[in-house]
């Protein structure tokens, strides 16, 4: 599905790895999401870069990341959201915490 920022969104069962962005994981099929009780949202560019992503628990958005990139698709900055906090890293253009 497209949102009118042309981004896509898509639905995963979680994620792997520990470096940002997030790696999602075990897409799940349109509809199925309705059946888990706890799934990931993505939102992607048209590069296929995880721009935002939603951990949704009980239909509720518990934990929010958002992504920005360098032209050279390096993440330049991650805000991680979670009960009502933010957290926001910023990178340098090799992709290191600055």
């Amino acid at each position: 599905m497209k949102d009118e920022n042309h981004e896509t969104c898509s639905y995963f069962l979680s994620y792997s790895g520990i470096q940002l962005p997030l790696n999602l994981v075990s897409p799940l099929a349109p509809g199925e999401e309705n059946n888990r009780n706890t799934y990931f949202r993505g939102y992607f560019d048209d590069q296929q870069r995880l721009l935002k992503c939603e951990k949704l628990v009980y239909g509720e958005v518990e934990m929010e990341h958002r992504y920005s990139y360098y032209l050279n698709g390096v993440i330049k900055q991650a805000q991680i959201s979670a009960e009502d906090e933010t957290l926001t890293i910023d990178y340098n253009e090799d992709g290191l915490p600055a």
